[in-house]
């Protein structure tokens, strides 16, 4: 009789502390196998072979799996489509429930309806619980009972419900022993994933006392080492949500702010799924984009003659990373100045950036181009000399990305700031 176990399924949460859907597997009273995925749905999507974001899930499963051999247990890996991950696990164990943490993305959602049904048709439990984000889909809603669609009164909700009650820790790390006992399963070489390793780096999830206390007066200027760099492990669940959720409330009611904004575009994005494909105010939809692909292919190169722009897209190119401040700058730009469907930036940003996250680029790619449920108006545009004066006095940044500025080889501004302003309202007003 083959034994009795759970299965746990890591996704964005590739971490063995303080994860909470882990921490319910490890508890539940039966050995835990854990299995990680690589989904071929998600893999085959990928333009590059050398996406970053690969690099790193790889570099972090491997790490994980060398952590589970030191307790006598391992990883699974498959490379397929989930549903067909678990049709083999259920030949080959007999499981009783799989655990796995919430997603509220719309492929997610899909692929675990289909997982779902599958789990259910032969009588095994499939349990997600909550660990992304601090709040869930319906835990911060307005007194009736509908969602918020407007921050600052969802901020002060989300934080006044944070109050009320002590963040929960899910201590996992110490359930260790509970993991099923086994010898090392294979490890695909990143090659047989269909992948090459990138050479753009990740940094290490550092917590930063300093950055995070000081995170008002430093978080705008580019030049400076001002931000966290954390995006791209609160993408993954390489760190805690609420640890770093703690850390804010102790340190910086301003960062808290930035927890607090990603927790309300993966709540808009559960609500208005439709958000993803459609401005989130459906008039935005009549806009009348220009949407010519020599002028977008400029802003992609960071060939626009707009320095903090360039400096910006060059940035991206070559890190996966774009400080907070340029990407709205570098996202009004494109919207206003060039009046470009923000669905094209997008897009691009979701190829590129380390941290990509559906919930927060499409929240501010909407924001920056006056679409979305709490957006800048759109008679707000950017100008980015102005920008570039305030948070890069020194042009610190734009040398740094931009060696060519100042010389006769760096660009011609590809269209003139008050002219741009003008034709961007003139259009937005006829659409709306």
């Amino acid at each position: 009789m083959r034994e009795k176990i759970h299965v746990f399924w890591f996704r964005r949460d590739l971490r063995l502390h303080d994860n909470h859907a882990l921490f319910q597997a490890l508890n539940s009273g039966l050995p835990v196998l854990p299995v990680f995925i690589f989904d071929t749905e998600i893999l085959n999507r990928l333009s590059s072979k050398t996406d970053a974001r690969v690099s790193f899930i790889y570099a972090e499963i491997q790490k994980m799996k060398t952590e589970l051999e030191k307790f006598g247990s391992s990883l699974k890996i498959f490379r397929t489509k989930p549903s067909d991950a678990f049709r083999e696990l259920t030949g080959q164990y007999q499981i009783q429930s799989v655990f796995a943490s919430k997603d509220y993305e719309p492929y997610a959602k899909e692929r675990d309806n289909e997982v779902g049904e599958l789990l259910e048709k032969k009588g095994i439990a499939f349990n997600l619980y909550k660990d992304h984000v601090i709040f869930g889909e319906n835990e911060v809603v307005k007194d009736d009972g509908t969602p918020y669609t407007v921050f600052t009164p969802y901020s002060k909700k989300w934080k006044q419900i944070l109050n009320e009650a002590e963040i929960q820790f899910f201590p996992s790390e110490k359930k260790m022993e509970n993991f099923i006992k086994t010898k090392p399963f294979p490890f695909p070489k990143l090659k047989e994933l269909g992948f090459e390793k990138s050479s753009i780096s990740v940094p290490q999830p550092e917590i930063s006392e300093e950055i995070i206390r000081n995170y008002s007066k430093t978080r705008d200027f580019p030049a400076v080492e001002g931000t966290t760099r954390l995006g791209v492990h609160l993408r993954f669940g390489t760190v805690s949500i609420r640890e770093l959720t703690q850390k804010a409330v102790d340190w910086s009611e301003t960062f808290l702010n930035e927890l607090t904004w990603r927790n309300f575009f993966s709540t808009i994005l559960w609500h208005f799924p439709q958000v993803v494909d459609k401005a989130f105010k459906p008039k935005y939809d009549f806009i009348q984009w220009r949407n010519n692909e020599i002028e977008f292919e400029r802003w992609c190169n960071g060939e626009t003659g707009y320095p903090m722009v360039d400096a910006g897209m060059r940035e991206l190119n070559e890190t996966g990373f774009m400080h907070n401040r340029v990407r709205m700058v570098t996202a009004s730009f494109l919207t206003k100045h060039l009046l470009i469907d923000w669905r094209w930036g997008e897009a691009y940003f979701a190829e590129k950036l380390l941290d990509y996250e559906l919930a927060s680029n499409n929240g501010n790619w909407q924001w920056a181009a006056g679409t979305g449920c709490d957006a800048a108006p759109y008679f707000r545009i950017f100008n980015s000399e102005s920008q570039q004066k305030k948070f890069d006095p020194k042009g610190e940044y734009i040398q740094k990305w931009v060696p060519e500025y100042g010389t006769v080889k760096y660009a011609q501004p590809m269209v003139e700031h008050k002219f741009a302003r003008e034709r961007a309202l003139k259009v937005y007003k006829a659409a709306l």
